[in-house]
């Protein structure tokens, strides 16, 4: 029964895991459209300002505080 438990609580903790490594993709991919991206001088700095303060969430291992900032900058991008 504890093996069966062990599983149950890792397949549960999958997830969690999974989701808090996308950090570091998304921002590539914010690196990636910012080298080709037609944006206003504003919304340029507020891209940068939510993939730097991304960066320091995951950082600072808080992953759901990291992909809201790295989404909204994804979304400025038009991504």
């Amino acid at each position: 029964m504890k093996p069966y438990a062990l599983v149950v609580a890792l397949i549960g903790l999958w997830p969690a895991a999974a989701f808090a490594h996308s950090c570091p993709s998304l921002m590539s991919e914010i690196d990636q459209a910012m080298q080709t991206a037609s944006l206003s001088e504003s919304d340029s700095a507020r891209v940068k300002e939510l993939r730097a303060t991304g960066e320091e969430q995951h950082k600072a291992g808080d992953h759901d505080a990291s992909m809201s900032s790295l989404e909204e900058a994804k979304a400025l991008l038009g991504l």
